[in-house]
């Protein structure tokens, strides 16, 4: 099932039943939010698109798998349900070592993204040591069914002559499940949204984005010069705004936002605007 908002801000917006399983990329296999059409071409890379969620378990995240999605409209205004699965876990795979899988590699998984997160000044340094050690080693990144699966419900508010995506999550029973933090990422690819600018005057281009760092203006936003677009997210009380961009050759290909809040929270809903820019 494939769900399309045409016309909107000079660009189309879809979600559909199926990931995108055929772009080459490891997040292929992850079930995508709202990707970005423009005369045919998506936008999204490797990035996820907009209004999916993830979970934090332990030391585990958890992503979505599938989805199954309900749609009704009034008007200009277009609302889509999305109960999304998340049962997959992120894993290393070693050549010869299958049974093993990710299970001795995942402390240092995590550490060197806990690194590249805390020290902006080390991130060239890890990247590149990290690049090197999965050519050396042939270590390639897949997306697995884990040993846990929940459901978390999305409701995507799209008004298509206002341009804006008002996006509303339910957490409903996650926090009783060993959960303790629920991300809602909002990217599209890399290659097309490479400036980063916000409402305190900070303009950052290419790498110097960052790969996740906290937000503190009140709205920011992600602009396409080439294709004259742009998406803007704003503060929401209760939850903390990070940007990143990630561009490593065909393993990482996204620009956006994440927002990351406790699971005790009862309900999360934020926007999304595109804008046409001149």
């Amino acid at each position: 099932m494939e769900i399309t908002f045409p016309n909107f801000s000079g660009v189309s917006a879809k979600i559909a039943t199926e990931p995108a399983r055929g772009n080459g990329y490891p997040t292929a296999r992850l079930q995508k939010g709202l990707l970005l059409i423009q005369d045919g071409q998506d936008l999204s890379e490797e990035g996820v698109g907009f209004g999916v969620p993830l979970l934090k378990r332990g030391i585990h995240i958890l992503y979505p798998g599938c989805v199954e999605l309900a749609s009704q409209q009034n008007g200009q205004v277009q609302q889509v349900t999305a109960k999304f699965t998340l049962d997959l876990e992120e894993k290393v795979t070693l050549p010869g070592f299958e049974s093993a899988r990710s299970n001795l590699l995942y402390p240092v998984k995590y550490l060197l993204a806990a690194l590249l997160r805390r020290y902006p000044p080390l991130r060239g340094l890890l990247t590149a040591m990290s690049n090197a050690l999965r050519w050396m080693f042939g270590l390639k990144t897949v997306f697995e069914k884990g040993g846990f699966s929940t459901n978390v419900n999305m409701v995507y508010t799209v008004d298509r002559q206002a341009g804006t995506i008002n996006i509303e999550v339910d957490p409903t029973n996650l926090s009783g499940n060993g959960i303790t933090e629920i991300f809602v990422l909002n990217e599209q690819g890399a290659r097309y949204f490479d400036l980063y600018r916000d409402s305190s005057g900070t303009l950052l281009r290419g790498k110097a984005i960052g790969c996740w760092d906290k937000v503190t203006a009140e709205q920011a936003s992600f602009i396409s010069g080439n294709h004259r677009l742009a998406f803007t997210l704003q503060q929401v009380k209760g939850a903390t705004l990070y940007r990143g961009r990630e561009l490593i050759g065909s393993r990482l290909a996204w620009s956006g936002f994440g927002y990351s809040f406790p699971p005790t929270i009862e309900r999360f809903s934020y926007q999304v605007r595109i804008e046409r820019l001149q």
